[in-house]
């Protein structure tokens, strides 16, 4: 037994197995730090496509907040505009009102002057 363990056929097998472990941990060695340095630049590709989705997200809610406060600006005047009309329509009925009420002649069937002023402001 032990000689046919130091015979030199024997010796050949030993060497062709470890050559062949060899190679297989060389290819494992370089596949397995390729994958690794693969993975850590996608990594970092993704971490940059995040981060610019993350300030692209942001912009544009920024954008949206400064529409929207224009918007919020304008719809203030607006508001306002249409309050002061509102105030000098009002004005002109309780003018038109009291100029009515006043009228010596509201009681007749026909319109007079002063009345048919009164209508003409209306329109």
């Amino acid at each position: 037994m032990i000689k046919l363990l130091t015979s030199k056929t024997t010796g050949y097998v030993y060497a062709g197995i470890a050559v062949c472990l060899l190679a297989w941990w060389g290819y494992t060695h370089i596949y397995n730090n390729g994958y690794a340095a693969a993975e850590s630049h996608y990594t970092a590709v993704i971490a940059a496509e995040h981060a610019a989705a993350a300030t692209a997200r942001n912009d544009e809610v920024e954008r949206q907040a400064a529409r929207q406060n224009e918007s919020k600006a304008r719809e203030a005047a607006r508001i306002a505009e249409m309050q002061a009309e509102t105030e000098s329509l009002n004005q002109k009925i309780e003018e038109l009102q009291r100029e009515a009420s006043e009228d010596p002649d509201a009681g007749r069937t026909a319109i007079g002057a002063p009345s048919v002023q009164r209508i003409n402001k209306v329109r």
